[in-house]
């Protein structure tokens, strides 16, 4: 056998049990726990024989606690390039298989690697996260390691989309990697989240509490609105990633795919006209109004299981990529709160940095009262989906099917926030307040010197009110309303004016940043 030949040998064996990461008896464990590697969720993720790995034979430096003793290539990540429907993407997969995934030094070097090559080149980031966090034998460097991504991350933000998918444990300094990314998507049952663990939380407030209570996937997307996505399974997952980054640009340059759809554009949807109901403070569902104008009712909602009182999420309209928002009339009556807030501003926030139009559908009676409230910063937290609204440049396109009361009103992408175009249903109702307040405080003194007539004095006032303000009218007369559309042509309306604006140019004064209220 020629020397050539034996190098080649040796090239292809190397290869082989680098593949096997921290060995067959481990990747065993791993799919015990109902996981899959690093290497098979790749394999999932990327379009077949897509795949370029970099830094296969990269090892860690570490010399201390036995640590020299071993040396596995590859050091815990599989990290590269593939394709996604034939789009490009970077991707890192940690490896739980060597040192419980743990960070080093040499593997965050692997990590920032596939992210600048990301930034460089323009295509998302893939993270597929599954670690037991720092590598303590390491010390300092691996600190040093997770403040390098980090710092990729906050440079990569609203460049290029950014997607963490937690499949394991993800706990200490490891958790502000994916915080700092667009999306999260937690698998239920197998993965977890949290700045400290149970030990910790028990031995500082002595309270109790399970890893999937403290931190796991079901807590995070209904509670703390962490994960944007919880998916049942990783195959799910995975599933969700794909369709997600359907919907999205490779980066800040250019737009969203566009997909050809057989729904006509003109289309109208007949049921629209009667979905108001006629009782002012009854509900009904914005999911039907969403999907009666969509394309082929197809709607991708992200943080379905936050802050359900607004709804956000993807869907395409004649074709083209659109972010829309929300209120649900049947949570909490629509109103926003601190939760749906954040929520709505974050996403509003991401639709502006990546070029997708924002569709607005408004049902808002107001903020949400309360002591809970007030002390948790809504102030802060409505100004934050404010500035979201006032700040974005895409094409912006409103229509308000009922209530739009008081701030409420102008949060969610009213005209004075630079609104594009921005129409009303004749069901529309745009005030300072609803009927029933607004003769409250209107006419609270003169009701009280007629205590007799105090109930007729109130109708009298409130149809008078009602007149003059519980409708669309008085707003189109002043030009904060741009028209005045039939239900049943929203589609069509909508899809219009996002078609005048494809070229909307609009820029914001220079600055260095912004100083988002936070």
């Amino acid at each position: 056998m020629s020397i050539q030949s034996e190098n080649v040998q040796k090239l292809v064996k190397r290869r082989s049990e680098a593949r096997l990461g921290g060995g067959q008896k481990r990747i065993e464990a791993q799919h015990a726990k109902g996981k899959k590697t690093a290497r098979e969720r790749l394999e999932l993720l990327l379009d077949p024989g897509s795949f370029e790995e970099y830094d296969m034979f990269v090892q860690h430096r570490c010399t201390n606690f036995g640590m020299e003793k071993s040396h596995p290539d590859g050091d815990g990540v599989v990290t590269g390039c593939g394709t996604i429907d034939g789009r490009l993407v970077y991707v890192f997969a940690q490896d739980f298989t060597v040192s419980g995934g743990s960070l080093s030094k040499t593997m965050s070097e692997k990590i920032c690697k596939v992210q600048e090559m990301a930034l460089r080149n323009g295509a998302p980031c893939i993270g597929l996260n599954d670690s037991g966090g720092a590598r303590i034998q390491e010390g300092i460097d691996a600190l040093a390691g997770y403040g390098e991504i980090f710092e990729r991350n906050i440079l990569s933000s609203g460049v290029v989309p950014q997607i963490s998918c937690i499949m394991g444990p993800c706990a200490g300094g490891a958790v502000y990697s994916p915080a700092l990314t667009d999306f999260t998507l937690m698998v239920k049952n197998t993965s977890y989240m949290f700045l400290t663990g149970p030990a910790v939380v028990k031995s500082v407030t002595g309270e109790e509490v399970s890893q999937e209570d403290l931190g796991g996937a079901s807590v995070h997307a209904s509670k703390s609105g962490v994960a944007h996505f919880a998916a049942a399974s990783e195959e799910e997952a995975i599933a969700t990633i794909k369709e997600l980054l359907s919907y999205l640009p490779q980066n800040n340059r250019e737009c969203a795919p566009f997909r050809e759809t057989a729904d006509p554009v003109g289309r109208v949807e007949d049921s629209l006209n009667s979905i108001i109901p006629d009782n002012p403070n009854k509900a009904y569902d914005m999911y039907a109004v969403i999907g009666a104008i969509v394309d082929d009712g197809k709607f991708f909602e992200v943080h379905k299981d936050f802050a359900k009182n607004i709804i956000v999420g993807f869907a395409r309209m004649g074709g083209q990529s659109v972010g829309v928002v929300a209120n649900q009339p049947s949570v909490l009556a629509g109103v926003l709160d601190i939760g749906a807030s954040r929520k709505a501003a974050r996403f509003v926030r991401f639709c502006d940095a990546f070029n997708i139009p924002l569709v607005t559908l408004v049902d808002v009676p107001g903020f949400l009262p309360g002591t809970q409230q007030e002390y948790g910063a809504i102030i802060t937290n409505g100004a934050k989906l404010l500035y979201a609204y006032g700040e974005a440049t895409v094409p912006k396109v409103t229509v308000t099917l009922r209530k739009g009361y008081g701030g409420a009103h102008i949060v969610m992408s009213c005209k004075q926030l630079r609104g594009d175009i921005n129409y009303a249903w004749p069901s529309a109702q745009i005030a300072v307040m609803g009927a029933d307040g607004a003769v409250n405080v209107l006419h609270a003194k003169e009701m009280k010197e007629d205590p007799e007539h105090a109930q007729a004095i109130f109708e009298e006032k409130k149809k008078e009110y009602e007149e003059l303000f519980s409708n669309p009218y008085q707003a189109a007369q002043k030009g904060y309303i741009d028209d005045i559309i039939e239900p049943r042509n929203t589609r069509f309306r909508v899809i219009r004016a996002l078609a005048q604006l494809e070229r909307k140019h609009q820029e914001i004064p220079a600055k260095k940043h912004d100083n988002l209220p936070l």
